[in-house]
């Protein structure tokens, strides 16, 4: 039997794709995979030290990658992000919409407005702002990909701004996609359930672990929806533990 050639394995070879939260958990699964793939990253969130360690360990996979700090909150920290993506690639392929923050289990009436809004900003303005940079250098055939969370049409008593936020950007997300279908942009929902991140340390600090799935086992839900034909939209991944809801 022949053997399998480099480039028949690395399918997403010279493609350029950016991941926001792409330090940890689904994030760094998620350029893990793309890394795999061939595609070149642009890996951006807050802890630049994470950033910079992994940068060095996706750069042996012989791609090129871009470790840049941003605040998706952020316009300003946005636009010095894509100026130094353009710079360095000079085209957009994929976009993984990934960064987001949880808060403590508290109900409506004890939410403080502070964390209110830092939750919404980063997760659904956050989603916004860093997609409207990206459309700008986006073509026919790129994907747009936005994690939410089984939660974006979900309800969890405690988790309020969380679920207001992921529930938004579903509906950012379904609307994106409409706008963009004769572009030849595809837009899809990334909705997975439990998984074994550090997230839950925010607002449920012993959830059972062992129940969930693995970053690893979203990002290759993922990667099997952006290696479909650009014709072709998987339009939501809602992918659950056998077990089900916790």
């Amino acid at each position: 039997m022949a053997k399998s050639t480099s480039a028949e394995i690395r399918l997403l070879q010279g493609q350029v794709a950016l991941v926001t939260g792409a330090t940890r958990g689904i994030g760094l699964a998620i350029a893990q995979a793309l890394a795999a793939q061939g595609c070149n990253l642009a890996l951006t969130g807050r802890d630049e030290p994470a950033l910079r360690r992994v940068s060095r360990e996706l750069a042996s996979a012989k791609i090129k990658v871009l470790a840049h700090p941003c605040d998706v909150r952020d316009p300003q920290s946005i636009d010095s992000l894509f100026r130094a993506s353009r710079r360095l690639f000079k085209r957009l392929d994929i976009l993984i919409n990934n960064a987001g923050i949880a808060h403590a289990n508290l109900t409506v009436d004890k939410l403080p407005l502070p964390l209110w809004k830092d939750v919404i900003e980063t997760n659904l303005t956050g989603t916004f702002l860093v997609t409207q940079a990206a459309l700008a250098i986006m073509k026919r055939g790129a994907t747009i990909v936005n994690n939410l969370s089984i939660v974006a049409n979900r309800v969890f008593a405690g988790s309020a701004a969380y679920i207001a936020s992921k529930h938004g950007a579903l509906g950012l997300t379904n609307t994106l996609r409409e706008e963009l279908r004769g572009k030849g942009i595809r837009v899809i929902a990334l909705m997975p359930g439990a998984t074994n991140t550090d997230i839950w340390n925010s607002f449920w600090p012993e959830a059972p672990r062992k129940k969930m799935m693995s970053p690893a086992t979203i990002a290759a839900a993922f990667v099997n929806a952006i290696l479909l034909p650009p014709n072709a939209t998987v339009e939501t991944i809602e992918i659950l533990p056998t077990a089900g809801l916790l």
